[in-house]
């Protein structure tokens, strides 16, 4: 009888095909020089929440739809008067994603979810913030498949943040598309 292990498409396709490409793409000494995806933070701030406490209630529920996994409260850091804010109210809902779990809402995100945007043309390869991370903003939630559109009051934008271990925007551009990511034009990113 044998045991073998499960292993996100993604992950396999990551030791498989990406290191090799990127070994011989930035000549590395080793194979453990090359950059690889720590996580995946999913960050979704809650509109109106200071005056409607169930509505962080329904923003959990939908990151832990779409991610499979326990999603928790974001709270202010500071007061603010005009917007009547206090410090420790909860704004919105977070959640980070490392290993299987990762790797598998990568691929529904690839495969499933940016090919339901309307007029997509891919994602834009500006937003990485130098030190190999980058943020992706997705404008409504109902491009999940595990969404219920008929259940949703409000549509919602997130955060997805895909923090990778490269020191620079060139490398983590590089093993971003080679995962799959779709990026508008695939010329070579500014550092």
């Amino acid at each position: 009888m044998s045991t073998t292990k499960y292993m996100p498409r993604l992950a396999s396709k990551y030791k498989k095909e990406v290191v090799p490409a990127l070994v011989k793409k930035f000549s590395y000494k080793t194979v453990m020089q090359t950059p690889k995806l720590e996580k995946i933070c999913i960050n979704r701030g809650v509109n109106g929440a200071v005056n409607d406490k169930k509505l962080i209630d329904v923003a959990i529920g939908e990151l832990e739809q779409i991610t499979g996994q326990k999603a928790i409260p974001t709270l202010s850091k500071k007061d603010i008067s005009n917007f009547k804010l206090r410090k420790g109210m909860p704004i919105g809902a977070k959640v980070t994603l490392r290993g299987e779990k990762m790797y598998e809402f990568l691929d529904r995100l690839v495969s499933v979810a940016l090919p339901r945007v309307r007029d997509f043309k891919g994602i834009s390869d500006k937003a990485f913030d130098g030190r190999g991370n980058y943020t992706l903003g997705v404008t409504e939630q109902i491009i999940f498949p595990e969404i219920d559109i008929d259940k949703v009051s409000k549509i919602t934008g997130m955060d997805i943040t895909f923090v990778t271990s490269a020191q620079t925007n060139e490398e983590a551009f590089e093993l971003l598309k080679e995962l799959g990511l779709p990026f508008k034009n695939t010329k070579k990113t500014n550092n």
